[in-house]
């Protein structure tokens, strides 16, 4: 309603006694629920109020007869005489239930406040109990005729209410078994954390299947690597082989060097010779000849000389680069190692 306005609200798994037994507690809902103090200002009522989907699971107003009474540190519950039934709601925490109970307490001091108020107002507004100022009120036990029977009658049957119902109240608690009270909180509890390992065994699963493609990966990884390093190593054979081609180049280059040197000899020799000489033409000119063949032969020479370091050059530093690449394999394979070492002992800490 509009004129009512909510106060207080919490969640909590709300029960009702079983009507048959009046002992067991039989669950309202499958989930927590809204469970809210309104207050109408119109009537000057408190009620607790509780829906779930369309139905209105609590629907009860505070009387100042009423008790919340806590029969675990999770768990409280209240009688009400008008829907005949006793209702209980289990928190979860000790501090949502104070803080349900301290309301409770709040909202039930207000309501006697209200019916007091009201009880003097009608008083005050009835012409039967109007009294002047001198004058001093009956004993509702000596006057038996007139506004003061009727005020001793009604002042006997609202005890006698109250005293049965209070009767029946306790009546209604003492049947609610508090151990049975416990085993519902308990249960609910248990169902929550069921749920919540149930949660973590699929998060689990679901990273050991991931973990399982992880180092399958990793092993393929690995195994890429071995062969990468096999080949690394036969590339390292090659090498010593080519190591024994430097050798024989650089043999080749001394060879080469010595025979440029006699050449060169040779030369130096005609040229001193072609002084002497230079009466005969025809001498001459095949000494030119002669010159120039070996001239061309000496720059024939030089260019194999100029290949043969470019070569060594080139062998070296390929040689130098294999060598680093071996290194860096190594090291990519000591860290797989590493890695495949770690997620074996996670998987064996898992599977214990």
């Amino acid at each position: 309603s509009c004129r009512e306005q909510p106060i207080f609200s919490t969640r909590a798994h709300v029960f009702q006694i079983d009507p048959a037994t009046k002992r067991n507690w039989i669950p309202a809902s499958k989930h927590a629920l809204t469970v809210s103090y309104f207050y109408d200002a119109t009537r000057n009522v408190y009620r607790i109020i509780s829906v779930g989907g369309t139905k209105a699971i609590i629907n009860s107003t505070i009387t100042p007869n009423m008790t919340f009474t806590k029969t675990s540190q999770k768990f409280g519950q209240w009688a009400d005489s008008r829907a005949n039934t006793v209702y209980g709601l289990g928190f979860a925490s000790e501090q949502h239930l104070s803080q349900f109970a301290e309301k409770f307490q709040e909202v039930k001091e207000a309501a006697r406040l209200a019916r007091e108020k009201s009880q003097d107002k009608t008083e005050l507004t009835n012409p039967a109990l109007n009294i002047t100022s001198h004058q001093v009120l009956p004993g509702p036990i000596i006057s038996s005729n007139g506004p003061g029977e009727d005020k001793l009658f009604r002042s006997q049957s609202a005890d006698v209410e109250i005293t049965t119902e209070k009767e029946r109240l306790k009546k209604m608690l003492s049947e609610g078994s508090v151990s049975e009270v416990q085993w519902e909180a308990e249960f609910f509890s248990l169902q929550d954390n069921n749920n919540k390992l149930v949660a973590a065994l699929h998060e689990a699963n679901a990273n050991v299947d991931q973990w399982k493609k992880q180092l399958a990966a990793y092993q393929e990884e690995t195994e890429t690597l071995r062969q990468r390093v096999a080949e690394l190593e036969s590339q390292g054979a090659h090498d010593s082989s080519s190591e024994n081609n430097k050798e024989e180049l650089s043999q080749t280059l001394e060879e080469l060097e010595l025979l440029i040197k006699a050449k060169d000899e040779e030369i130096q020799m005609l040229k001193s010779q072609k002084c002497g000489r230079w009466e005969a033409e025809g001498e001459r000119e095949e000494t030119l000849q002669k010159l120039q063949e070996l001239e061309a032969r000496n720059a024939e020479l030089e260019q194999r000389l100029h290949l043969a370091e470019q070569t060594l050059e080139e062998t070296l530093s390929e040689r130098e680069k294999i060598q680093n690449e071996v290194t860096k394999v190594a090291e990519i394979m000591d860290v797989k190692i590493f890695e495949l070492s770690e997620i074996r002992q996670g998987l064996a800490k898992l599977v214990e």
